[in-house]
């Protein structure tokens, strides 16, 4: 118990302690006298009085350190006649001890926080590997290694890309607060065309990204983790984003709502049409990496001739961001300048929300904890 920090020691300890020391003190006085034998008139007092013993003895363990404070016998006492005091203390302690557990407690969130922000990292650095680092002979045997030398092409794509998300998101609070308030068609007609050339830049990026690196701009290793979920040959696919957007438009006419339907209808024939042909690239690299026989160590022929076929898959890209650009001129025709304006509002805030969403399922351990 940590009520005192001195110790009380019973009386029988005292009375032992008086006694070996008294037997001390007679064996010198004998010496004493035996030395002074000749001189039987040398006075020598051998019973030490009682006040005296115990006044040399406090002072003699005070001296060493083995008794404590020459007020242990008071404050004990004191205590003993006072258990409120010992009430108190124990109540220190106990606050004292739950404190103790606090700042444990904390610290040991902290440790795990600093370990989940440690995984993160290493989940950002593993990405920036897939997305940016290359072996010199482009083949990437390790994506997750360090390789030689780092794709230009791609490192300004992402650098771009960067700004063009800051810059939507730029453009997606001035939409609103302008639909918000009372604007003139003028105003808003030239946030819409602003926010349109937006997106426009963002093919034109995507188009010399996929130059240096298809395979870089297939995966969609430069979007969050929820975009890439509904990532389709680069990007969105228009009919679906039609469906998804549609019920967000201002009141429409049945005209606007039938040929909306009838582009997103245009829209998933090319969008068929499209994805077969890319299944039928993907059979032939299939054959053509495949191509002679398996297990000799010698596929350069192979590759090179799968080098080729690759070339066609840039076009796809590009003829996949053409059916967007396309989709998106022609709801401009359809729409209103103000159903316009609405729909890329409608348009930015859904993306936004998907990168949200990533962000919040990366983080999850943490709130869980």
């Amino acid at each position: 118990m940590n009520s005192t920090s001195t110790h009380f020691a019973p009386p029988r300890r005292v009375g032992i302690y008086e006694t070996l020391q008294q037997f001390g003190m007679w064996e010198e006085t004998f010496k004493n006298n035996i030395g002074n034998v000749g001189d039987m008139n040398t006075p020598s007092q051998i019973i030490i009085p009682n006040h005296q013993k115990l006044d040399n003895n406090l002072s003699e363990e005070t001296f060493h350190g083995t008794g404590g404070t020459p007020h242990m016998y008071d404050e004990e006492a004191s205590t003993s006649r006072h258990p409120d005091k010992i009430k108190r203390r124990l109540a220190q302690n106990r606050e004292a001890a739950r404190k103790s557990r606090l700042r444990k407690k904390a610290y040991v969130q902290q440790l795990e926080t600093s370990r989940l922000k440690l995984i993160h990292l290493e989940q950002e650095l593993g990405r920036a590997r897939q997305q940016g680092f290359y072996i010199g002979n482009g083949i990437d045997t390790n994506p997750l290694s360090f390789t030689e030398t780092m794709n230009p092409g791609i490192a300004a794509f992402e650098m771009e890309y960067g700004h063009w998300i800051q810059e939507q998101n730029k453009q997606i609070c001035e939409l609103r607060t302008v639909l918000l308030g009372q604007v003139g068609d003028v105003e808003l007609r030239l946030l819409v065309e602003t926010a349109m050339k937006h997106y426009f830049d963002l093919f034109r990026m995507k188009s010399a990204a996929a130059k240096a690196d298809v395979f870089f701009v297939m995966s969609g290793m430069w979007r969050t983790s929820a975009e890439r979920f509904f990532l389709w040959i680069g990007g969105f696919k228009p009919s679906d984003l039609l469906k998804v957007l549609l019920p967000h438009f201002d009141v429409m006419t049945d005209q606007q709502i039938l040929d909306v339907c009838n582009l997103r209808q245009s829209c998933q024939q090319a969008e068929d049409a499209l994805s077969q042909g890319m299944e039928k690239l993907q059979h032939m690299l299939a054959d053509c990496v495949a191509g002679g026989r398996l297990g000799e160590g010698s596929y350069i022929p192979q590759v090179n001739s799968a080098m080729e076929r690759l070339e066609a898959l840039v076009s796809f890209v590009n003829q996949a961001d053409h059916l967007r650009h396309e989709t998106l001129q022609q709801m401009h025709r359809i729409l209103t300048t103000r159903q316009a304006a609405r729909g890329l509002l409608a348009l930015g805030e859904y993306f936004q929300r998907l990168r949200a969403l990533s962000s919040s399922w990366a983080t999850r351990h943490r709130e869980l904890t």
